[in-house]
């Protein structure tokens, strides 16, 4: 599947600092340390509707990952998916009336042209549940042939007593576990499994819905293991980063770290697993189901630099919870002149003190509240001087919010 185009990132001066995460499976703040090669997985989108700002605000946090490690002199190697056909999506069409793929196209579409606007760098590889079906029934058939899985009727379930280290990425309890299971596509109650959280691998062949032959069956992968087949075939075991939204922690990525450990007989799937809080409107999260979304492209075809949108996004710490309000876009656009303004006035020394403190407080789990804070104090004192004070305008405090926050002033 074709990806989308990045900006190129400058490159600035100064000493670079190693990034520190907080690991969701430890709970803990910890130093993401690649060797020379940097790995990561982010979960993509369902292609049912278009970009929403949670989708963005999760994008971004990702973004900003990879912008601290190529500041570092890292190499990156970044997968994202596509669920190009999931229950969310057959759905979607099914009540509109529209092809399945069609919609999924045109969404996809979409969220790339949003992912540019953004300056969202693109993931070396970005791969589609339909494009990965021989892989994912292969990988599907290694664990029938091992006894982690098993046939229900027509389908098959992963059982989760073949992942010894099975809630290590979560840490909820049974009670959790079962609660969010059944909130976020899982099926506790399906008669004949061995365990009411043991996951769907492969959904058999259902009139009306799409479904390809194979050695295991007719019929469609389920969720969980379209991420674990993907990263594994192209990032290998113990990558860096597993990335997603909270919401995902259980049950996909907690499933999905179990098929892989289980495939490989290694442990474990990532190093980190990182997650962006979500944003709310109105006090609730912002969700299709909900319909309470605001989207980025209606936001860009009104006229809002999507740099403010950006930026506005990034005014909250990426784990935290927060809420979009029409003032919270109204600021970084302010924000974003003022900053634009100084660009063109600040000094070299001026510069020179804003970049240690972008990539001190990026590298402190991407902290962008103090990263932008320090930004406004540049700017503030930029634009307190006149062109006739005499000390030389670099540039380079511009380049460093393009390259380390990823707002082209």
């Amino acid at each position: 599947m074709e990806s989308w185009s990045s900006y190129p990132v400058p490159k600035i001066s100064g000493a670079p600092q190693p990034l520190r995460l907080f690991d969701t499976a430890t709970a803990s703040v910890r130093p993401s340390s690649p060797s020379e090669l940097a790995r990561m997985y982010v979960c993509g989108i369902t292609p049912y509707d278009a970009t929403h700002l949670g989708h963005a605000a999760t994008y971004l946090a990702f973004d900003l990952i990879q912008r601290q490690w190529r500041d570092t002199g890292l190499a990156v190697r970044y997968v994202q998916n596509v669920t190009d056909v999931d229950d969310p999506l057959l759905e979607r069409a099914a009540h509109t009336g529209e092809n399945w793929v069609v919609l999924a196209q045109r969404e996809i579409a979409l969220f790339r042209e949003d992912m540019t606007a953004l300056r969202v760098l693109a993931p070396d590889e970005y791969i589609g549940a339909v494009e990965s079906v021989t892989e994912i029934t292969e990988a599907i058939t290694s664990l029938l042939a091992s006894g982690a899985a098993y046939h229900v009727d027509e389908d098959i379930y992963f059982d989760i007593t073949s992942a010894p280290d099975f809630g290590y990425e979560s840490n909820y309890d049974r009670a959790t576990m079962m609660r969010l299971f059944a909130e976020r596509g899982g099926d506790p109650e399906r008669e004949g499994k061995r365990d009411p959280l043991d996951s769907l691998l492969w959904r058999g062949m259902r009139p009306g819905e799409p479904f390809w032959d194979t050695s295991i069956g007719s019929g469609r992968p389920g969720w969980h293991i379209e991420c674990s087949v993907i990263a594994l075939n192209r990032l290998g075991m113990g990558f860096d980063v597993q990335g997603g939204g909270s919401d995902l922690i259980f049950p996909h990525h907690e499933h999905s770290a179990a098929h892989a450990e289980s495939l490989r007989s290694e442990h474990p799937f990532a190093t980190h697993y990182v997650h962006a809080g979500l944003i709310g409107l109105d006090g609730e999260k912002m969700s299709k189901s909900r319909g309470n979304l605001v989207f980025v492209s209606k936001l860009r075809n009104a006229g809002v630099d999507p740099m403010a949108i950006r930026l506005a996004l990034l005014d909250g710490h990426y784990r935290a919870d927060r809420e979009w309000t029409g003032g919270r876009l109204r600021a970084a656009e302010g924000r974003l002149a003022n900053w634009r303004a100084a660009s063109k006035l600040a000094t070299t020394l001026q510069d020179q003190e804003l970049i240690s403190r972008l990539r001190s407080h990026l590298a402190d789990d991407l902290d962008t509240i103090s990263a932008i804070a320090a930004a406004d104090r540049w700017a503030e004192q930029a634009n307190a001087r006149s062109r006739s004070d005499g000390d030389e305008v670099s540039g380079e405090g511009a380049e460093a919010i393009d390259a380390l926050l990823g707002i082209a002033l």
